[in-house]
């Protein structure tokens, strides 16, 4: 082959990367022009106290599906670069090359629109518990899904999804024959993302409970995901971040208990209210 067409697919290779970042840094850009308005905190599940509009949940779900989608392009679109420069230098002998390429964006961000809205209707189960359990507090709930996350750092399902996102290139060669090739192209960057999503679930819903709105916990969860999908060293952090992860959830839940623990004892001591009459 001669020198110029490598020098030419090189050059193709690192652009796909680079106009991937860029489209990442606008919905970084994006989520900081929203980050202290009501529209970015709709991804809470605090704000998912009622039917937005006419008694129906579609405002709601619209706001929080789009900013979950500008959430995952920003946190989640970066680290499948490895994956579309491959496919894209696969599939050089096709002159569709550039619409086959964002079909696999697109299957990849498909499916992780769809976790965004079972998310969703997770956060809204949820909520409406904690609004009939009064028990059950905000603390509570940070806690218990830093301890959920945490504890599937150690399952073998993060391992073997995580095995699938760390080798895009064997995964572009087993699941690319170039029949039918534009749907291929879509479940290709589709079945990429279940198992991302199998790989990341737990990581990307805290920001549902606890870093919504919050820019710093977005970067640092991305961040994370990043290394452990495209690092050599990657895969030795994760039971790390699960030990850490663990260890927040025990001392959110501890000071809880002490919190609850000090206002029923304030309570206990509060003198009964007089029924006495002058």
């Amino acid at each position: 082959m001669p020198a110029a067409a490598i020098g030419l697919r090189e050059r193709e290779y690192w652009l796909v990367g680079v106009l991937i970042a860029i489209t990442s840094a606008l919905a970084w850009l994006l989520l900081w022009r929203f980050a202290h308005s009501p529209t970015l905190h709709y991804l809470h599940h605090a704000q998912l106290i009622g039917p937005p509009v006419n008694g129906t949940y579609l405002l709601g779900s619209l706001l929080f599906v789009g900013g979950w989608t500008v959430m995952t392009i920003a946190m989640m679109l970066p680290t499948s670069i490895p994956l579309v420069s491959i496919f894209n230098r696969i599939a050089h002998d096709r002159p569709e090359r550039g619409l086959l390429t964002a079909l696999v964006i697109v299957g990849y961000l498909s499916a992780w629109i769809g976790f965004g809205a079972l998310a969703y209707v997770f956060a809204i189960g949820i909520h409406r518990a904690s609004l009939e359990l009064t028990s059950i507090t905000e603390p509570m709930l940070i806690a218990g899904i830093l301890l959920l996350a945490g504890a599937f750092q150690f399952s073998s399902v993060k391992y073997k999804c995580l095995s699938k996102c760390r080798s895009p290139f064997g995964f572009v060669v087993e699941h690319w024959t170039g029949e039918n090739h534009m749907r291929q192209a879509w479940w290709l960057g589709m079945h990429h993302g279940l198992f991302c999503v199998g790989c990341c679930w737990a990581l990307m819903l805290l920001m549902v409970f606890a870093g919504a709105g919050n820019l710093s916990v977005m970067f640092a969860l991305g961040s994370i995901m990043a290394v452990e999908k495209n690092l050599r060293w990657g895969r030795h952090m994760v039971r790390p971040v699960g030990a850490l992860l663990f260890a927040l959830g025990l001392l959110v839940a501890s000071r809880t208990d002490s919190l609850s623990s000090s206002r029923a004892l304030y309570m206990n001591r509060c003198p009964a209210p007089s029924t006495s009459t002058r």
